[in-house]
This record gives C-alpha cells, structure tokens and sequence, in this order.
C-alpha cells in the first residue's frame, strides 16, 4: 500500500505486460496497434483517465500516434476527450459502459448495412442466386440486431446487479 493513495503497489512491469497482451488480443480481433495499446493503457489505469502526455510516456509513442489513437477510439465510442480542469490540456477517458457504446454505435451500422442490402436484394431480385444470399445476410443482420438488443437490457440488469449503478 502506498502512503498517498493507499492502494496496493503495483508491478509497472506487470502493468505493461498486461497492457501489451491485451492490446494483442484486440489487435487479433481487428483493432488497429496504436488504438489497441491506448485503450489497454487506459483500462489499466485506476481513474481511466490519461492525458497525451502520460499515454506517451507510460506505452513510448510521439503525441502523434497518441492523437491518432484516440481520434481512432473516440470515433468508434470507445473513450471520450475532455479537458483536464483549469487547463487547455486534454485528457481521454474510458468509461465502464465502453463496451455498451461501442456495440451500440454498431447497431447503428448495422442499420445501414440492413438497407444497402434491402435495395441489395431488390435490384439483384430475390428469386436470383446472389439476391437470395443477400436475403439471407439481411436476415442474419436483423436477427443479430433483435437480439444484440435483448442482450444489452440483461446485460444492464446483470451489470447493476453486480457492479451497482455508475
């Protein structure tokens, strides 16, 4: 335990390969590199809050890559910018519902993928080759979207049943 915060130490080593395994995994998943090493930093942060500066410093990248990485993250709802009190300095943030907002902004593109493949669908003609795998992919998109729906009211349940609301 530390005397100013009175949390337990922790491993800066430790943090880091956490940090960089995670970032991996979504890497794997399809997160581009810089993006996906912000993020992991910001997770691991107690507050969730980092400004450039300490995102730079703690992952070794130029304001640059910071930047590009949390244009990248913020464009996908995954943190939010805001402006360290008192100062012009920036901060980003990631939030507990993180991964609520960005399976919500999903649904929204999923939405628009569901109406380039109606018009899909119509200008090949549904009773084509190519029109009824069209069919069958809006049919995937809209049975995924009812039930991405269903799931985020049980998750919200279950969240404040175990975490307690934020």
């Amino acid at each position: 335990m530390t005397k100013e915060t009175g949390r337990p130490e922790r491993d800066p080593e430790a943090v880091s390969r956490f940090v960089e395994h995670f970032a991996a995994q979504l890497v794997v998943a399809g997160l581009p590199r810089m993006p996906a090493r912000v993020f992991a930093a910001l997770l691991a942060s107690d507050t969730g809050v980092r400004t450039s500066a300490e995102l730079g410093e703690q992952l070794k990248i130029s304001p640059a890559a910071v930047s590009g990485a949390v244009r990248y993250l913020a464009q996908q709802h995954m943190v939010s910018r805001e402006r360290e009190p008192g100062s012009r300095r920036e901060r980003y943030r990631v939030h507990g519902d993180q991964w609520y907002e960005a399976l919500t902004n999903r649904e929204a593109v999923i939405r628009r993928w569901e109406e380039a493949l109606r018009e899909g669908v119509t200008s090949l003609g549904r009773d084509t080759p190519a029109g009824r795998r069209l069919a069958e992919t809006l049919a995937f998109f809209e049975f995924a979207e009812k039930e991405i729906e269903s799931m985020m009211e049980r998750w919200r349940a279950h969240r404040e049943e175990h975490f307690g609301r934020e």
